[in-house]
């Protein structure tokens, strides 16, 4: 995944420097790119309820994998990957809203 880097005349202009961010380098295993990826490409298909984000909207998440045409044993893995890729997400959802 791809983030600019802040400029620093822009983060200057709201009193900030560089060194106020941390580095957040995330190291992907190539074992799990594709999960991630395909995870990062239904970022906007969160069903969401009074209390935030509840789950992936399912019927989106098969409509995107059914048309990469996955063989069955790739598909339910790939869906296993985003099940638990989303009980992560959720689960920091759910600190934040505590906090």
């Amino acid at each position: 995944m791809y983030a600019a880097e802040d400029d620093a005349a822009e983060l200057a202009a709201f009193g900030f420097l560089p060194d106020d961010y941390a580095d957040e380098t995330l190291e992907i295993w190539p074992e799990n790119e594709e999960s991630i990826s395909l995870f990062s490409t239904l970022s906007t298909q969160w069903r969401v309820g009074m209390s935030g984000p509840t789950g992936l909207d399912y019927t989106a998440v098969f409509a995107r994998m059914d048309r990469l045409k996955f063989d069955d044993e790739k598909y339910e893995r790939l869906f296993q990957d985003i099940r638990v890729i989303e009980g992560e997400a959720l689960s920091i959802f759910n600190s934040k809203t505590k906090d």
